[in-house]
Parts: structure tokens; sequence; C-alpha cells
């Protein structure tokens, strides 16, 4: 479905008459709607329960929401318009509006862009959400992080083809072996981490990254891209651009759950990022998966931990 043709979105379960019982789950880099469903599945998941009616809404540029890919020929492709983590959750906010009867979420939970989307709700109407978390994210996107996206988008403009408006499969292929190389531990690599998943090499599972990045539009990629690289709560109105000042707007509850190997979103920074809020609480996942380990449905054993803090967050919410 989409709302007034920006924002797609999936729904399961339904709203009751108090409104009370939203969650709000936004998608993360590359990730599409029914991914953010694993963490909705099982008896182990509260969301499960059916007390509560989840909004997945898509991160513009993911190929569902607008995108490089499906956007009007004047915003097609390159020409698609900069997007901020503050203009997806104003467009989720004027969703719900509009569809949901105007519901403050009880919860708003994202892994990785989505967890950034969560912390920037928290800052954007703290008077609307009840409770948040952010797993393997962070506030903004601090300097090493957007080091390494350098990389990968260096990566794949370095192939012709993508400048001159052919596949550019090399390019493809090279963005996702240096994606793949930060997306997990050096111990996960070291210690053959790759056969939980079912690779017999590493290898294999790299050849899994190319195969899957060969699907993808590469504008859709550089443009969510460029929405994490920019990422900063504070970017907008109110806070001058001051990370602090926005954490410490947030007043609902919230959940830190940054990887102790995470590459791109650091313990450290997600740590020094919740403490400047008043109802925060960190809890790190201890696990050689590196960033991966949040991800929905990804390895059992955060996953047990993410539903966990679900779990508290929402205690009677519903």
């Amino acid at each position: 479905m989409l709302a007034g043709d920006l924002v797609a979105y999936s729904v399961s379960g339904t709203l009751n008459s108090a409104g009370n019982n939203l969650v709000v789950l936004p998608t993360h880099y590359g990730g599409a709607m029914k991914a953010n469903r694993a963490w909705a599945e099982g008896k182990r998941s509260p969301l499960s329960s059916g007390d509560y009616c989840l909004l997945i809404p898509a991160l513009f540029g993911n190929g569902e929401s607008s995108s490089p890919s499906n956007a009007c020929t004047e915003q097609a492709g390159t020409a698609f318009p900069r997007t901020t983590l503050a203009d997806n959750v104003r467009a989720q906010r004027q969703l719900i509006a509009a569809r949901f009867n105007d519901a403050g979420p009880c919860l708003v939970a994202g892994w990785s862009m989505g967890g950034m989307q969560a912390l920037q709700w928290g800052a954007l109407y703290p008077e609307r959400v009840r409770s948040l978390l952010a797993v393997c994210a962070t506030a903004r996107c601090y300097p090493h992080n957007a080091l390494f996206l350098d990389g990968v988008k260096a990566a794949l403009q370095a192939d012709p083809a993508l400048a001159s408006g052919g596949f550019p499969q090399h390019g493809l292929r090279a963005f996702a072996r240096v994606y793949v190389g930060w997306a997990y531990s050096q111990r996960f690599f070291r210690d053959g981490g790759y056969r939980a998943l079912g690779f017999e090499s590493m290898e294999a599972l790299v050849a899994h990254w190319e195969t899957d990045h060969l699907r993808a539009n590469p504008h859709n990629l550089l443009a969510m891209l460029d929405t994490w690289q920019q990422g900063d709560i504070a970017a907008m109105p109110g806070f001058g651009e001051d990370t602090g000042a926005a954490l410490a707007s947030i007043s609902a509850p919230t959940i830190a759950m940054p990887c102790r190997s995470d590459l791109y979103f650091t313990a450290e920074d997600a740590a020094r990022d919740i403490a400047q809020i008043a109802q925060g609480e960190c809890r790190i996942i201890e696990s050689d998966f590196g960033h991966c380990a949040g991800g929905p449905g990804y390895e059992p054993a955060s996953t047990s931990l993410v539903l966990q803090a679900m779990r508290d967050l929402l205690g009677g919410a519903a």
C-alpha cells in the first residue's frame, strides 16, 4: 500500500479503541518491509500476541516507498531528492494521522537505520511516542561510520557503467565485498562464524552478498546511503545541530542495544548517546556477529535479547 504515493507500509493487527496499541517498526538500510516481520513471529515475540497494531513503514529509497527506482521521470535515478531521517519520520507521522487516527505509538523500534529513525521519533515528537528501542544504532552517523560509507560508495561509483546509465555489475560486486567485510566482527571471520549461517567458507558468504546486491538498484543504494551518512537527529530546526540537546529532549523510556563488536554503530558511541537520555538504558549485545547481530531474526540469541527489551518497554501499554 502507499500513503500519498510516498510511504509504503504494511500493517498487521488492529488499532484498539483507545488508540494505545500502535507499534511502529521502521525499516533498515536496504531492508524490505517483510524483514521486520521476523520480530513479530513466534511465541517468544510480544508482538505476536495479537494485542498490537503493527505498522512497518518503508524507508525512502528502499524501492518500496518513493525511491530513485520508482519516482516520476523528473526525480528518477540521480535526480532523486535528498531525504533525511526527519523526512522519513515526518512522513510516518502524517501516515499515522491520516490512517491510524493520529495514534501515539506505544513503541517505535528499529535496527540500524531503523533504530536511527526510532531515536528521531523521540526527538521530533517527544509528546507522541511512549517508548523507544534502538538496536545497533546511534543518534547520528559518527565520523568513522561515515568514512566506511565513503568506501562502499566509492566502490560502486568507480564502475563507469553507473555514470553512463548502464548496469554497474562490477561496482555492485565491489560494494558488496567492502560492505560484508564490515558487517561482522574480525572474530566472526577468524573463527568461522559464517558456518552458523549455513556457509561452508568465507568465500561462499561473500558470494551470497554479491548475488544479493546484484538484485539491488544502485541509485536506491546511494540514496539510502546518503540518508544514513548525513543522519543526525539534531539536523532539524530547534537544536542547532546539537546532537546532545536532541538526545536530552527525548522523554520516553529508551533502550539502546548496541553490539559489542559492531564496526558501524559502535557500542561506545551508542552508550554515550543513551547516557544523555533521561530515561535511557544501554543493554550491550555480546556477540561476534557484529552489526548483523541485531538484525530482525538474524541471530537467535541476539533476537531473544531484543524481544525481551520490547517486552520490558511495552509492559502493560496495550
